[in-house]
């Protein structure tokens, strides 16, 4: 959701709403006790810094750890 909020707040301020979606989502783990606490922040905290990173990042060279092997890629806006 990061990426998405990130290029398209200037038109929609209201796009920061999504950011509410897996707060939801976590304390809905929690709720059910499949997660704790700590693995909800700490996921969320990474899944945002990833996602800054990756709306912001220079190079677009892409490598992704799948769980079928490794995919390597290339992005580019046009």
């Amino acid at each position: 959701m990061t990426p998405f909020i990130l290029d398209n707040y200037r038109q929609h301020p209201w796009i920061w709403s999504l950011e509410l979606l897996p707060i939801w989502d976590g304390y809905a783990r929690m709720k059910s006790q499949a997660h704790w606490q700590s693995d909800i922040l700490v996921g969320w905290l990474l899944g945002s810094g990833f996602g800054y990173w990756a709306s912001h990042r220079k190079i677009p060279l892409l490598v992704q750890i799948l769980p079928g092997g490794l995919s390597v890629g290339f992005y580019e806006k046009f």
